[in-house]
């Protein structure tokens, strides 16, 4: 199994995040843009996730809402500004706890041994966002995410 790698360098504005799945593209790809399966992996609360939105496409919105075991709801949104099937999603995320404070993510998936690797490089509006991120427990919510992704493709394959 492999291990998510996070790299948070001092004094820049992306993370950039990496794993490979042992399952093939089209199958990591799905998990990534079926509404159904992202409500299985995405958001590491307790409560769950509710995707009330997502139309992966140029143009096409998405937005979802976690719950903590609390109640309490967590809402997030995006664009999507490029989406090439098995290949690449370019989409904006924005936590509306902090409204404004917008990054741009681009996920790619490619074909390795044992796998796909997949490769995302979040670029913040500014270093102050991307290490208040950080420092509010992105680590441990991404690590936690793509444990439960790796356990919903790798079933599938």
């Amino acid at each position: 199994m492999s291990e998510t790698e996070l790299i948070v360098e001092p004094g820049r504005q992306d993370i950039v995040m990496s794993r490979v799945f042992n399952a093939d593209r089209a199958t990591v790809f799905a998990a990534l843009t079926d509404a159904e399966a992202l409500s299985q992996w995405w958001g590491a609360l307790d409560g769950g996730t509710n995707v009330e939105r997502h139309d992966p496409r140029p143009g096409g919105t998405w937005r979802f809402v976690n719950r903590d075991k609390d109640g309490n709801e967590y809402a997030f949104q995006g664009v999507f500004h490029d989406v090439v099937p098995d290949e690449r999603i370019v989409q904006t995320m924005e936590f509306l706890g902090m409204p404004g404070h917008v990054l741009l993510e681009t996920a790619t998936l490619e074909e390795v041994e044992g796998g796909t690797r997949y490769t995302s490089v979040s670029v913040f509006q500014s270093v102050e966002d991307r290490d208040g991120m950080v420092a509010a427990g992105m680590e441990h919510g991404a690590r936690a995410d793509m444990e439960k992704l790796a356990e919903l493709v790798e079933k599938k394959g």
